[in-house]
């Protein structure tokens, strides 16, 4: 375990150059200069995991071509220590030079990525330090290859492609963008922002993307009334992948260089920038008191990630609609898709969001064909459960406050050092509502009660559209895929027709009542049956044909949300005063 920051003995700089001899295989070059003064053996480590993302990934997997030498240049002892530590004979030097090679290929907003034409750094993957110096500075330089024109990172910049960071903890939260980006920039409160694009290709729309990222920024800051840094960057990487990963100063996007050009797609991105720059404030600086000072070689657990990841994931669609860039009807639909996947998720029934949050570290992130069956996201859930703890606020206090004041208040108590602990966020939203709230939080957060919507939908004049059973045919309730030309299992939900049958994950379906199933056919087939139809379906398990009896079921309730024709002025007021209209 990593030395405490607030006893760490202070050093000079940890001074870093990065190169990229041959950004084509992939590969980048660190040189680290470390200050050991007085010590005749030191030890380097490489964190195991990123801030944020919340599994233990071993960065040093990708560390190679290691050298140690003095400043006479001459080579110094070494040796592994542990698989995330070395262990090195000064020799009496007071600066070493440690050298290596970081393979960079895995496409993530956690990880590396280098090649011809631009580079993303993180700082976990990337950079060894010494216990004793994480609360002194680290500087940064970089040696580009002819062929980019810049880097762009939330760090404070000390000269061309220079940096430093206060401490390591805002190294590993600064992750660098290498390049040819196209950039835009915007100020809010005379603050500068940087909308950061990499694979535009002319396609995505950029001044549009900008313009929209700058009002939900006067959004947010509309909230919590003020922006806390000098400069922030918006590193969005257009490469198909997905995710986001939230940082200090600055945000790492990655999505569709499409993602413009259908309403959908750029919905989706919206919300993506509103969730990431909601941590600005809900776990940058308001965060579970177990998420710092980080202990960046083990488990960081905390009960709070259904406040931190879930409570911001409610606030991040809510906000697009907010600052006017989505319509009632499109936020209804986003919260009527987060609805449906927790209703339609049997683990809800199992797992907690409290025991999600504990377990992020081996099950969100290592998902497998059961896990739909035994959890539920702390994201999808915490969403939920702030949207219900919003309205029994608002209803409690008449509309005079809500989550939003929660949120404020909890970042004016427990920001910076503090940091809060579960059931001090909910003493305070007990505060601000005025009345208790211990019975809510039990069947909410910490049990596997279902929820209760009556509330909601009663205080918004807002229904579920009931759904149109036998509309679309039977239905087994497996999920699938094609795999060379085979109709393959993938997902067996609980309390479903394919689980009550015994169909299984990996099972091949061939054929339903003796007629063969081409895999392209499988959802045409079944709309020729109807819900209560029993029908004999051939499998083949590890190429043994068996036969399993099926009773279809009919479509699962959507949890689609609908403006009630009959809502009264009151629910109206209150819809109105809800979505900022």
């Amino acid at each position: 375990m990593v030395e405490n920051h607030q006893t760490a003995r202070f050093h000079p700089p940890v001074r870093y150059t990065v190169r990229f001899p041959d950004p084509k295989t992939h590969y980048l070059s660190v040189e680290a200069r470390l200050p050991v003064e007085g010590e005749s053996e030191v030890e380097i480590f490489l964190p195991v995991w990123t801030p944020g993302s919340y599994l233990i990934r071993e960065y040093a997997r990708n560390i190679e071509a290691i050298s140690v030498s003095g400043p006479d240049g001459k080579p110094l002892p070494f040796s592994k220590s542990r698989k995330n530590r070395w262990l090195i004979g000064t020799g009496g030097a007071g600066e070493i030079l440690v050298a290596y090679r970081v393979y960079c290929r895995e496409m993530s907003v956690r990880t590396n990525w280098v090649e011809d034409s631009f580079a993303l750094i993180n700082g976990a993957p990337t950079f060894v330090t010494m216990a004793q110096c994480l609360a002194g500075p680290h500087e940064l330089v970089f040696e580009l290859p002819p062929q980019w024109k810049t880097t762009m990172t939330g760090l404070p910049e000390t000269g061309p492609d220079r940096y430093i960071a206060e401490d390591y903890d805002m190294l590993v939260d600064s992750p660098v963008l290498c390049g040819n980006p196209e950039v835009y920039r915007f100020a809010v409160d005379d603050i500068p922002h940087f909308l950061v694009n990499e694979g535009e290709h002319g396609l995505f729309d950029g001044p549009r993307s900008a313009a929209d990222a700058e009002t939900l920024v006067r959004r947010h800051r509309q909230m919590w009334g003020a922006l806390p840094y000098r400069k922030y960057v918006f590193l969005n990487l257009l490469t198909e992948a997905s995710g986001g990963l939230e940082h200090r100063n600055s945000v790492c996007l990655m999505a569709s260089r499409w993602a413009t050009r259908t309403r959908k797609g750029y919905l989706r991105w919206l919300h993506l920038v509103s969730h990431e720059f909601f941590h600005v404030w809900n776990i940058k600086r308001l965060r579970p008191v177990e998420l710092g000072p980080f202990d960046y070689e083990n488990e960081n657990y905390t009960r709070s990630l259904w406040i931190a990841e879930g409570i911001t994931d409610y606030y991040g669609p809510l906000t697009v609609r907010r600052a006017g860039l989505s319509s009632t009807e499109e936020y209804l639909g986003a919260l009527s898709e987060t609805s449906h996947t927790l209703q339609s998720t049997p683990g809800r029934l199992v797992q907690s969001a409290e025991q999600a949050s504990w377990d992020a570290w081996i099950k969100l992130y290592r998902p497998d064909e059961n896990s739909v069956n035994t959890t539920i996201s702390y994201y999808t859930k915490g969403a939920v459960v702030g949207w219900l703890l919003d309205v029994r606020i608002r209803s409690a206090t008449g509309r005079a406050k809500s989550l939003d004041d929660v949120m404020t208040l909890a970042l004016e108590r427990f920001s910076g050092e503090l940091g809060f602990a579960t059931e001090q966020f909910k003493a305070l939203a007990a505060e601000v509502a005025g009345v208790p709230l211990d019975d809510f939080f039990r069947r909410t957060v910490e049990s596997t009660e279902e929820l209760d919507y009556t509330e909601a939908l009663e205080w918004f004049g807002l229904r579920f559209r009931d759904p149109e059973t036998g509309k679309n045919g039977g239905v087994m309730g497996c999920v699938t895929r094609v795999d060379h030309g085979r109709l393959i299992v993938t997902r067996v939900p609980r309390e479903t027709p394919a689980w009550e049958s015994g169909i299984d994950v990996d099972d091949e379906i061939i054929a339903i009542d003796d007629f063969r199933v081409r895999p392209d056919q499988i959802s045409q087939r079944l709309e020729s049956y109807r819900p209560g139809d029993k029908v004999s379906i051939l499998v083949a398990r590890r190429d043994v044909l068996i036969r399993l009896d099926l009773t279809l079921g009919g479509d699962p309730a959507r949890w689609q949300l609908e403006i009630r024709p009959d809502a009264t002025d009151a629910q109206k007021q209150n819809l109105a005063s809800w979505l900022g209209l």
